[in-house]
């Protein structure tokens, strides 16, 4: 059964300020971290995101999409899509509702979390990356019942995610430039709802991987584009086929510039937190560190948003070892 379609309409101050209250329960507060770097090096701060319960932002979407819910919708049942983090955000918030929760996932995420969203008491259908991108646009799949919850093209989804970006005019009010990753686009377009509006001359950044950058192509050509070139990688957070329009009319008006940074300079990212500040990050995750260092973002203050660090540990040692130093 499909769900209907609302018109796309700016997220506002109150939904954000309102999501806050609803979720501050659920989620944690995270710190903004100065990355020492030394000097000749741009001002960079970390949000990490990582520290959430899931170890990934999505809970901040995840836990207000479904605590406005009404209760009509909640004894159906919810699902959604997702290579991982999405999945376990709604299912952690389904979980502490008491709702059934089905997650469509990409049969070859991480185990890490396929594992965790199981654990969190999802039950999984899985299937491959297309046909999990064919059913973000669907809004449907054969056999998958009760109220579905886009994993980013979703009012309130959005509203939960722009609650990190009152944390972060809090926490560091002289920012200059914010640099998010890139996947179906609500992270960029929550965080830059909340920012803009009380302080426009912050810069928004969005940061795709070379294998995967639709969104970085749909700002040169100056509309949605499809990625021909797409790859698989380990930066399975971020990036993806295509730009949807409804998330190009959202993102549009509020995104500064688009960045593309390579698997090597991702790898290095991740390293250099895990060395410096001992913090562990998926591929998405060090994106915004990856633009950042390579001097795309400016001289800062840059916040770089750690958007997760759900990665299988095996993996995350081999991919940090093949960094170059």
């Amino acid at each position: 059964m499909s769900t209907p379609l609302q018109p796309v309409r700016p997220i506002s101050l109150s939904d954000i300020e309102a999501a806050r209250k609803r979720i501050a329960k659920t989620i944690v507060r995270t710190p903004l971290i100065r990355l020492e770097l030394g000097s000749g090096f741009p001002d960079i701060r970390l949000k990490l995101e990582n520290l959430q319960p899931i170890n990934a932002y999505k809970i901040r979407g995840a836990a207000n999409a479904v605590a406005m819910l009404p209760d009509s919708e909640r004894k159906r049942g919810v699902w959604t899509i997702s290579a991982g983090n999405a999945g376990q955000g709604v299912a952690y918030a389904a979980r502490a509702a008491g709702v059934l929760c089905t997650v469509v996932a990409i049969k070859t995420a991480p185990a890490a979390k396929i594992d965790r969203m199981r654990a969190l008491g999802a039950k999984l259908v899985l299937v491959s990356y297309d046909e999990a991108w064919k059913t973000l646009d669907d809004r449907a799949y054969p056999g998958v019942e009760g109220t579905f919850i886009h994993p980013f093209d979703d009012q309130n989804f959005i509203a939960g995610h722009g609650t990190m970006g009152l944390e972060i005019l809090e926490d560091a009010p002289d920012v200059a430039a914010v640099v998010a990753s890139i996947g179906g686009g609500g992270l960029i377009t929550g965080v830059a709802s909340a920012i803009k509006p009380l302080r426009p001359a912050v810069k928004i950044f969005g940061v795709e991987p070379e294998t995967a950058a639709p969104a970085a192509l749909s700002f040169e050509k100056g509309s949605p584009q499809v990625f021909s070139d797409w790859q698989a990688s380990f930066v399975d957070g971020a990036g993806g086929q295509s730009m949807f329009p409804r998330m190009w009319e959202r993102m549009k008006p509020l995104v500064d510039d688009y960045f593309v940074v390579s698997l090597d300079e991702t790898r290095k990212a991740m390293r250099l937190m895990a060395e410096r500040a001992r913090i562990i990050a998926e591929g998405a995750g060090a994106l915004p560190l990856a633009a950042g260092l390579a001097g795309k973002a400016g001289k800062g203050p840059i916040v770089a948003i750690v958007s997760g660090g759900n990665i299988d540990l095996h993996k995350f040692c081999q991919l940090i070892s093949e960094a170059a130093t």
